[in-house]
């Protein structure tokens, strides 16, 4: 899809289990093609039968095209547990043409998702705004996919400004590690825009996720043009917070230099610590291709090996 999403193309599809199956089998596509294809995809379904194991589970379809004995791969025999958590706080809505940061994400974790169903691996959901709204064990059953995909689209319908949903990740965060009873790669999307206050009770949630021996990835969700480079015309703008419905009026200009440098010293701040507890900080633009994405959790994968 290029280095940027074509969001044209996302949208054309009927569902987003669709969406992340097209997103995948690109993916991979380019992988062999690119300077990465020494990465191992490993995308079995079977294992070579053990002498003495019983044959109940054994193919033997398989067998007559290959005389070769394997077994059939099932969910307790799973690689990995992966739980995806999903920050639907309000400030996730903010969109940009339309196409917000919770809708990225979405499409991020549907992608992940088929890319680790591929491999047969687990997979569990939590999404968190105030509370903690959703949480499900990991397992790779069609069933279950199924269901996280149902979550997910829920997400997807327009924002409504009547409902207020504030970030609070520490509970959350601290919910999610004494519900992920097996040791799992936590993979977190979310903007971080809790109040700064709450930095050390964060990272007591995240010491939590490792001191529980999760492996953890934070991919901070941001619209760079907007959020961060803070590019706006120079003209009124009635600023709105949608986690508390607060309103400003300013001009860009005004605030410019002293917003980028507050951001800028309260994110770098936030990725230094995410380094010191072991955590991978990543931060990802939603203008960037998904690709971007994958291909991380293909890193984390081989140096969980």
């Amino acid at each position: 899809m290029g280095e940027a999403i074509q969001r044209e193309y996302l949208e054309r599809f009927g569902s987003l289990e669709l969406l992340a199956k097209s997103v995948v089998e690109g993916f991979i596509t380019g992988l062999h093609k690119s300077p990465f294809h020494g990465f191992s995809v490993e995308f079995a379904e079977h294992r070579l039968y053990n002498p003495g194991e019983s044959t109940r589970h054994v193919d033997w379809k398989l067998y007559a095209r290959t005389e070769k004995l394997f077994t059939k791969k099932y969910e307790e025999e799973t690689n990995l547990r992966c739980q995806l958590v999903l920050d639907a706080s309000s400030s996730m809505y903010f969109s940009n043409n339309n196409f917000s940061k919770i809708k990225y994400s979405i499409y991020a974790i549907a992608s992940l998702m088929e890319l680790l169903k591929k491999q047969r691996d687990a997979v569990g959901l939590s999404i968190f705004s105030d509370s903690l709204e959703t949480h499900t064990d990991t397992k790779s059953s069609i069933r279950h996919h199924r269901f996280i995909y149902s979550e997910l689209e829920k997400r997807l319908h327009p924002y409504d400004k009547s409902i207020q949903r504030t970030t609070l990740a520490v509970s959350n965060l601290h919910d999610i590690a004494e519900l992920c009873h097996k040791r799992s790669l936590v993979i977190i999307f979310s903007d971080m825009l809790d109040d700064p206050e709450h930095m050390e009770g964060l990272f007591e949630a995240f010491q939590h996720l490792k001191h529980n021996k999760h492996e953890v990835i934070l991919f901070h969700v941001v619209d760079r043009e907007q959020e961060v480079d803070f590019n706006m015309e120079n003209r009124p703008y009635n600023f709105v917070d949608m986690e508390t419905g607060e309103k400003m009026k300013l001009m860009p200009a005004e605030v410019k230099e002293q917003y980028i440098e507050q951001t800028s010293t309260y994110f770098r701040e936030i990725k230094q610590k995410c380094g010191d507890y072991g955590i991978d900080f990543v931060t990802m633009d939603i203008n960037q291709s998904l690709n971007n994405i994958l291909l991380q959790y293909l890193t984390k994968r081989q140096k969980m090996k």
